[in-house]
């Protein structure tokens, strides 16, 4: 086995157990320096067009990318690894959602549902304004079962396959979407690209997710085969190609529905039904997080081999 392959499997099962111990970087965090840097330049380059969106996201990925070009070209074998552990850990956000999750079902719990409503902010755009307790346990569960896929398995598939530029290449991608990808007024255009880089940059991860996701179902009480069966029957007709699949899955392998009506702050959404369950409650949030928390797990493991049997060819 190759020294780069050593010190990638290394540095990722390292940047893992750093994630799981430290969670986030309390201080000066590198994604939200990124996003400081990606909000000046969208003052300075914001059009109505696609173009100004396509130069905004390149530069920006670009960027990222080549940051991570120069650390995988680090040539001592415990400085590449230890990169790629700063990096792996930089990305990963397990610790982070699980935690955000599971402070939601014990807010939704005690029915103090104004601290839920001020938390579901800090797992996605919706208006927590109109939801009751069992609309925002949804409203966290399904953003639980995405950000799965977008913070978790994304990060530790592409650092699988490419490095450091796939770690850093990918939270950009991931970071701009969330910052401009949506389709309000102002993103339509400018931040077409971003959510279209995004789209293509999910593609891999999220049937990962799915299928991690399927196979741990037992875990949590629920079967492989329902899992399965929602994914390949109703993920097609979500709006995102890549949030589809993992919701689908997430909805069968904990026997709900998901799906609905959805209220952003810029327009509200009928979201296709997922899975033929019954609809979430608040415990099934708390269920919704062991699941996460296992689907990195197992995924962890599975890049760290995945990265070691293939160098050592």
């Amino acid at each position: 086995m190759g020294s780069t392959g050593t010190s990638r499997a290394l540095g990722l099962a390292l940047g893992v157990l750093a994630d799981g111990v430290f969670g986030d970087p309390r201080r000066g965090h590198p994604v939200a320096a990124f996003g400081s840097a990606a909000t000046w330049l969208e003052r300075t380059w914001w059009a109505d067009r696609r173009g100004p969106g396509v130069a905004y996201a390149t530069v920006l990925v670009g960027g990222a990318v080549g940051l991570g070009v120069v650390a995988e070209r680090a040539r001592h074998p415990a400085v590449h690894a230890g990169l790629t552990a700063v990096a792996t850990w930089v990305v990963l956000g397990g610790t982070s959602l699980a935690a955000e999750g599971a402070a939601m079902a014990a807010s939704l719990e005690r029915d103090d549902l104004a601290a839920a409503r001020a938390r579901l902010s800090h797992l996605c755009g919706r208006d927590p304004a109109a939801l009751d307790a069992d609309g925002l346990a949804r409203a966290a569960l399904e953003s639980v079962a995405e950000n799965t896929a977008d913070a978790v398995v994304a990060p530790l598939v592409w650092g699988a396959l490419a490095g450091v530029p796939g770690l850093l290449g990918h939270r950009a991608v991931n970071t701009l979407d969330a910052m401009v990808g949506h389709r309000s007024a102002r993103y339509e255009h400018f931040g077409w690209a971003s959510a279209r880089a995004d789209d293509v940059a999910g593609v891999v991860p999220a049937r990962v997710s799915a299928l991690v996701t399927a196979a741990c179902a037992p875990l949590v009480g629920g079967r492989p085969a329902a899992a399965w069966r929602a994914w390949r029957r109703d993920a097609r007709a979500h709006p995102s190609p890549n949030a589809g699949p993992v919701e689908a899955s997430f909805a069968g392998a904990l026997g709900l529905r998901l799906g609905g009506r959805t209220v952003y702050p810029y327009g509200v959404q009928d979201r296709p039904v997922l899975g033929d369950g019954r609809t979430p409650s608040v415990p099934d949030l708390a269920r919704a997080v062991r699941l996460s928390r296992l689907v990195g797990a197992v995924t962890a493991v599975l890049a760290v081999l995945a990265v070691t049997l293939t160098r050592s060819r």
